[in-house]
């Protein structure tokens, strides 16, 4: 077992990739003088995969939402469900299901290595029987009917069921009550042997925690993952989103929308440097300091919930604006404006580098925070890079680089507007 120190000169920190005989990497980065520890314990398995890859290479779909009704069930087993365990150690723990991966995690003051040993132990130890399934669909029906009245929700998948044709992205996380209704224990076991191959998963801690402690636990509890790993499929999408606009009338006290622009992407994942490159153009456009911010607020047709981010991950990319305006077609227009203007008179070397330098502060700050750490580390594992490399790039990026990747995103032909208005 080889364990590979990688360290960053600047910063001065280090952290230690593992990978394991078990088939699980284990990316560790100690916290020298924090009191607080946090793991994550992650596979990839999220909302969009779809469809499961037989031996023979072919795909069967698998039911919408199954990832996230997976992770409901795994904290389940025949004694205590895993967090009544926890709750003996004093350890704070969650679990989460995004469009792209599952994470367990837990953070503590103490007891480090005792809830380190429930995390890895229930997250291999699978119990699904059809009874339990049968009452899990009943709960996570009522949750789905829930989140069909929040509005900061239906205003995203409203946005992206007008933005994507065919990929899976468009599909709510939860599923639907049709799709979880075909949801068997079989279903979750087989998904759960295919999607929970340890080759699939990473551990990633940091905090008050030792690659020593990390290993004494894992050498002990981590079994050898049997069966065919789960591949991703890339699904190719269209261009042209579904409609350009959409609307519902919820309980809100003010309209609320969300304006995205698709990315027309032919390979599945982004770069560093395109992620990087579309974060400082959305600053730039939009940020606090810009004059479109200013413009809006002053005009009052937005407040302080407006908010702007790059959406992206396997086979799919959006950048978003949104919040609350009493105008979501005035709006979305001067936002538009903007990017037409920034195309043709490019970004200048002031806003650039200020923005770029922002940036930068912010990636630094990250390294004082345990939780945003490990959570960083565990998706650099699933991208393929090293933690170090946004902020290498960071250094590194030019403005000709920047303006080269304004010329290829944010095209008003894939740009859709969802809106939810007051009943």
């Amino acid at each position: 077992m080889k364990i590979n120190e990688i360290h960053n000169e600047k910063l001065n920190e280090s952290y230690f990739e593992i990978k394991h005989p078990s088939g699980l990497t284990i990316l560790v980065l100690p916290k020298a003088g924090y009191s607080s520890a946090y793991a994550v314990f992650s596979t990839k398995y999220g909302s969009i995969d779809t469809r499961l890859a037989l031996a023979d290479g072919s795909y069967t779909d698998i039911p919408e939402g199954t990832a996230h009704f997976l992770e409901h069930k795994l904290f389940e087993s025949e004694e205590l469900d895993a967090f009544e365990r926890f709750a003996k150690t004093g350890a704070n723990a969650n679990a989460y299901t995004s469009f792209d991966r599952t994470g367990y995690l837990f953070s503590c003051t103490g007891n480090f290595k005792e809830s380190l040993e429930i995390l890895l132990d229930f997250v291999q130890k699978p119990y699904f029987t059809q009874e339990t399934v049968e009452k899990e669909q009943g709960i996570i029906g009522q949750e789905i009917r829930m989140y069909k009245d929040v509005a900061d929700w239906e205003v995203l998948f409203n946005l992206l069921r007008s933005l994507y044709q065919t990929h899976p992205v468009r599909i709510d996380i939860a599923g639907t009550e049709e799709s979880i209704a075909q949801i068997s224990a079989e279903t979750l076991y087989s998904c759960y042997s295919s999607f929970y191959n340890l080759n699939n998963m990473v551990l990633a801690v940091s905090g008050n925690a030792s690659v020593e402690e990390v290993l004494e636990v894992a050498d002990r509890l981590l079994k050898p993952s049997k069966g065919v790993m789960a591949k991703r499929e890339f699904v190719k999408e269209p261009a042209e989103p579904v409609t350009g606009y959409c609307e519902e009338k919820l309980s809100v006290n003010a309209p609320q929308f969300m304006l995205g622009f698709k990315e027309n992407i032919k390979t599945p994942e982004r770069t560093a440097e395109e992620r990087l490159c579309t974060r400082i153009l959305l600053d730039i456009i939009a940020g606090k300091a810009s004059p479109l911010y200013k413009k809006l607020l002053e005009s009052e047709l937005i407040n302080t919930t407006f908010s702007f981010e790059y959406f992206e991950g396997y086979g799919y990319a959006s950048s978003i604006f949104g919040g609350e305006t009493k105008d979501p077609q005035a709006v979305a227009k001067e936002i538009k404006d903007e990017i037409k203007r920034l195309k043709t008179e490019k970004v200048d070397k002031q806003s650039f580098e200020r923005t770029r330098r922002k940036l930068y502060g912010r990636l630094i700050m990250m390294y004082n925070d345990v939780d945003e750490l490990a959570n960083e580390l565990a998706s650099t594992f699933f991208t393929g890079n090293g933690l170090f490399d946004e902020i290498e790039v960071c250094k590194a990026v030019t403005l000709d680089s920047v303006n080269d990747r304004l010329k290829d995103i944010l095209e008003e032909s894939g740009s859709a507007l969802s809106v939810i208005l007051p009943v």
